[in-house]
């Protein structure tokens, strides 16, 4: 069982930054990938980034790409979202995702992922 914690949201104006954090419990973060999504209100919740078990490879939905920036320390159990450059349409709860079976292949589709955090708002004001 991995408990994920989410922090680091808030408000800002459009153009601006944030970092959002995602602490896991447990001895085995290095064997999951880690995944970040984004669910706005009365739409579906979508795939944003995710990084695969090493930190070495990333993956990233079009609409943030160039823009945001996945991260992961496995010595601290902690995935990083920095988000720069925020745009009105960024505004979600964003979700730390984690996939126990380290599907790569599958890192982009919500039903790979066996945990969730409770989500952080992020709100873009234009």
């Amino acid at each position: 069982q991995v408990q994920l914690v989410e922090s680091g949201g808030g408000l800002v104006q459009a153009g601006g930054s944030l970092r959002l954090s995602c602490v896991a419990s447990g001895r085995t973060f290095s064997s999951y990938v880690m995944g970040w999504f984004r669910q706005a209100p009365g739409k579906e919740r979508e795939f944003v980034a995710a990084v695969n078990r090493s930190g070495g490879s990333t993956w990233y939905a079009d609409s943030v790409k160039g823009r945001f920036t996945i991260l992961r320390d496995n010595a601290k159990n902690t995935v990083t979202l920095q988000m720069n450059s925020l745009k009105p349409e960024d505004t979600a709860v964003y979700y730390c995702a984690a996939d126990q079976a380290g599907s790569w292949y599958a890192a982009s589709e919500r039903g790979s992922y066996d945990y969730w955090g409770q989500g952080t708002q992020v709100t873009v004001s234009s």
